[in-house]
């Protein structure tokens, strides 16, 4: 099980404690300090399009309107901070966001 995430995410620190309390030892992968792999940023974008994208985060905002129409791996690969959280990966099986089904999934 991998996550892909933000240390600094609430959301992502309530994910990793359920995750932990349930018996998992999830591989965290902090998106800012580790940056996403070719062929993981690639999966995702091909799973989730534009959900894959936090628009209502700040650094959404800040994007001029321009950098809002570019491709979503691009927009990921210089902002990976955009990505909503947390991604986890479990075998072939892949969730975005901490909402009732992603938990369902995964605990």
């Amino acid at each position: 099980m991998r996550i892909f995430a933000l240390k600094s995410c609430d959301t992502c620190k309530k994910a990793i404690k359920a995750l932990r309390d349930a018996g998992h030892d999830p591989d965290i992968i902090d998106v800012r300090a580790d940056g996403i792999a070719d062929g993981d940023l690639d999966t995702i974008v091909e799973k989730f399009d534009t959900a894959a994208l936090n628009k209502s985060s700040t650094t959404w905002r800040d994007l001029d309107e321009a950098e809002k129409t570019m491709p979503i791996r691009s927009l990921l690969t210089m902002y990976p901070k955009l990505m909503k959280r947390p991604v986890i990966q479990n075998g072939e099986v892949w969730t975005i966001g901490w909402k009732e089904d992603a938990q369902a999934e995964h605990l």
